[in-house]
C-alpha cells in the first residue's frame, strides 16, 4: 500500500523528516528562498497533507488545486498566511505549533529591549570601523533598563513571558490588553493593567508588542501612537510586522520622537534592501528569528510533523487552529 503524500515547504529538522518519512512519501522544498506561489501550487496538486511556514499564501485558490488535500500543518504559532474559513470550509484540519516557542520569544524580545536601549549593535559597528579612539564621558550613551516602566501590549503567552523577565531589573510592568489578567498573575508578575493603549504609551520607558496581526491591530502603533512616547523611549515587536506603521517609525526613529526601537518582523519580508529604516542606526532589526534556538525549532518541527501525521490517520491534530473540524 502507499504512502500519502506530504509536500514540506522548506528544509526542517532531521528528527521530524524522519518521523514524517515513517509515516508518508515526503517532497522537500530544498532551495533557501521559500517556493513561488506558482509553485506551491502545483506541487500540492495531489498531496494529503501540506507542511507551510508563515511565508507561504495558503488560500481558497490554492486549496483549489489541492483536491486530495486532508491537513494543513503550519511551522508557526500564527497562521495569518492561511486562509482558515476557507480550510474549516473544507473540512481540512489547520494546525501550529503553540507554547513551545513562548520562552525563547520571549529571550528575545528582551535582548532587542536591552540591545536597543544600550545601543550594542551600534556601539559594535563603531568598534570595528575604527572609531574608538578614547573613552569620553559621552561615548554611546544609552538607557537604562533597571528600575524603568515596561509597557507591554498584549498579555498572552509571550507578553506574560517577557514581564516575567522583566523582574530580573526590578522593573515596572504595566500592560494593556483586551481582558485583565487574574489577580494571583498580575501578583505574581507584579503587573499593573492601563485602561488604554495612550496611557501605556506615554508611562512606558519600554513597549513590547506582542499581539497577534489581525484587523484590530494592524497599523495600532501609528504615527499618533509614536508620537504619545517619550522621546526616550524604546519600541520592541517581536509580533507580526504590520502591527506597527513602518513609515510612521522611520519618521519617529529618524526625527528623535523615540529614542531607539527594535524589530524582530517587518511590514515586508524579508525587509527590502533600500528601505529607509535601514540606513538609521537607532533600529535593530532581525530576520524573524524569535523562535530560533536550535531546540526550540526542532520542537516545533516535530510538532508539525505530528500534526501532519495526526491528519493524515483521519484523528484529532494535536494542536488545531480550527478545532471545529476535528473528528472524534
Amino acid at each position: 500500500m502507499s504512502k500519502p503524500k506530504v509536500f514540506v515547504s522548506r528544509i526542517i529538522a532531521d528528527k521530524a523528516l524522519e518521523r514524517l518519512s515513517a509515516a508518508a512519501d515526503i517532497d522537500v522544498w530544498q532551495d533557501e528562498l521559500p517556493p513561488t506561489y506558482e509553485v506551491l501550487t502545483e506541487k500540492v496538486s495531489d498531496v494529503e497533507g501540506l507542511l507551510s511556514l508563515l511565508m507561504d499564501k495558503v488560500d481558497a485558490a490554492l486549496m483549489d488545486s489541492a483536491i486530495r488535500l486532508k491537513v494543513i500543518s503550519n511551522l508557526a504559532v500564527g497562521y495569518d498566511n492561511i486562509d482558515i474559513q476557507e480550510a474549516t470550509r473544507r473540512g481540512i484540519p489547520v494546525g501550529n505549533t503553540p507554547e513551545v516557542l513562548t520562552e525563547t520569544t520571549a529571550d528575545l524580545a528582551f535582548a532587542l529591549i536591552m540591545a536597543a536601549a544600550r545601543r550594542i549593535v551600534e556601539a559594535d559597528k563603531f568598534t570595528r570601523k575604527g572609531l574608538w579612539k578614547t573613552w569620553g564621558p559621552g561615548l554611546m550613551m544609552g538607557q537604562d533598563i533597571h528600575h524603568a516602566t515596561l509597557g507591554i501590549v498584549g498579555l498572552g503567552r509571550i507578553g506574560k513571558e517577557v514581564a516575567r523577565r522583566a523582574g530580573g531589573f526590578d522593573m515596572k510592568v504595566i500592560y494593556y490588553s483586551r481582558t485583565q489578567a487574574p489577580a494571583e498573575t498580575e501578583k505574581e508578575l507584579g503587573l499593573k493593567r492601563v485602561a488604554t493603549l495612550d496611557k501605556l504609551l506615554a508611562e512606558a520607558d519600554f513597549v513590547s508588542i506582542n499581539v497577534p496581526l489581525n484587523e484590530n491591530t494592524h497599523y495600532l502603533i501609528g504615527k499618533r501612537e509614536l508620537e504619545i512616547m517619550k522621546p526616550s523611549a524604546v519600541l520592541v515587536n517581536t509580533s507580526r510586522g504590520p502591527v506597527v506603521d513602518q513609515k510612521a517609525l522611520y519618521n519617529a526613529l529618524k526625527s528623535g520622537k523615540i529614542f531607539a526601537a527594535g524589530l524582530d518582523v517587518t511590514e515586508v519580508e524579508p525587509i527590502p534592501s533600500d528601505d529607509p529604516l535601514l540606513a538609521l542606526d537607532n533600529v535593530i532589526i532581525l530576520p524573524h528569528i524569535g523562535s530560533g534556538s536550535i531546540v526550540t525549532r526542532e520542537k516545533m518541527a516535530l510538532m508539525a510533523a505530528d500534526n501532519i501525521i495526526a491528519g493524515l490517520r483521519g484523528e484529532p491534530l494535536p494542536n488545531c487552529v480550527n478545532q471545529e473540524v476535528q473528528k472524534e
